[in-house]
């Protein structure tokens, strides 16, 4: 193994301990709740964010947190009728045996579904998903776009494309104004691109223009995780990864690797506006963009 070679498995093996270190720390606080409108509740501390809406059929959930949280995530928001996986990812959809156990019917893009039936590998981080039990299985799916309505509001929903996944979902509380993207968008970080699962920058776009398309000046937009965000700072952040992207192609038709691209910190012009970890996105960014080389005009694949 030559020596370049060594130094990028020994970047990216540090940078993944660091990424899943920050989410385990992440989903060890306890859960709390904040109000975002009279019927619309966020829980945070469960793993990724949970989004609550209630009515006098029980309650609606986005999401639903990691399995270690689960029981206290039912203390806070009891008799949950439905739930909405945005993807696949545990910090997301832990806790789905549990809510289905408790009587709620969990629905998801037909991706997730499939995916929550394999074994997934994760060699970036070393880790392997086995298949998840029957009951953690959503039982209703789509596969584009659909409506619904739950304790009086209008909900919209559809397929945000092999962004952070390849089954991510978003959910718009019409008359509440609350649009919920799941980790499709990340701003102020670098992304959480699982190309393993049909996720790639370039889908991590289209998802923020869709986020765009959606939303207005006042909406309140629910990330995975953080603190809510605004349409001036996902478009902020597009601006950010369409340079990132072209920075990346550039290098690409040099005939330059992820290892390369790392070594020469192509992302040092944006230091001061995303966090993370360089090595870890990059090189599953670039996975993710050979994955759809035909879709990178000028990459001189044909």
């Amino acid at each position: 193994m030559n020596r370049q070679r060594r130094e990028f498995l020994h970047t990216l093996a540090g940078g993944a301990a660091s990424l899943t270190l920050s989410r385990a720390a992440f989903a060890q606080a306890s859960p709390t709740t904040a109000k975002l409108t009279d019927k619309v509740t966020l829980i945070t501390g469960a793993g990724n964010n949970i989004v609550a809406l209630s009515g006098d059929e029980g309650t609606l959930l986005v999401d639903c947190g990691d399995a270690a949280h689960a029981q206290d995530v039912l203390k806070l928001i009891p008799n949950v009728k439905r739930l909405f996986n945005t993807h696949w990812h545990l910090e997301s959809s832990g806790a789905n045996e549990v809510m289905a156990r408790a009587g709620a019917k969990i629905v998801s893009h037909l991706n997730t579904r499939l995916w929550m039936t394999q074994e997934i590998d994760h060699d970036w981080d070393k880790k392997v998903f086995p298949p998840r039990v029957k009951d953690a299985l959503p039982v209703e799916t789509f596969t584009t776009t659909g409506n619904t309505t739950f304790g009086g509001e209008a909900i919209e929903y559809g397929l945000l494309p092999m962004a952070h996944t390849d089954g991510d979902i978003y959910l718009f509380f019409k008359q509440a104004n609350v649009l919920v993207v799941g980790d499709t968008v990340q701003p102020g970080r670098l992304p959480y691109l699982d190309w393993f699962s049909g996720g790639w920058i370039g889908g991590m776009q289209d998802a923020h223009r869709t986020v765009l398309r959606l939303a207005n000046d006042d909406t309140k937009i629910v990330p995975g995780s953080g603190p809510l965000t605004t349409k001036a700072a996902v478009q902020a952040n597009l601006d950010i990864l369409t340079k990132i992207r072209e920075a990346m192609l550039g290098m690409i038709k040099q005939g330059k690797g992820a290892a390369d691209m790392i070594q020469g910190d192509l992302l040092k012009n944006s230091k001061d506006q995303l966090t993370g970890d360089p090595a870890v996105f990059l090189f599953n960014a670039y996975r993710g963009m050979w994955g759809h080389i035909r879709e990178n005009p000028g990459s001189g694949i044909v």
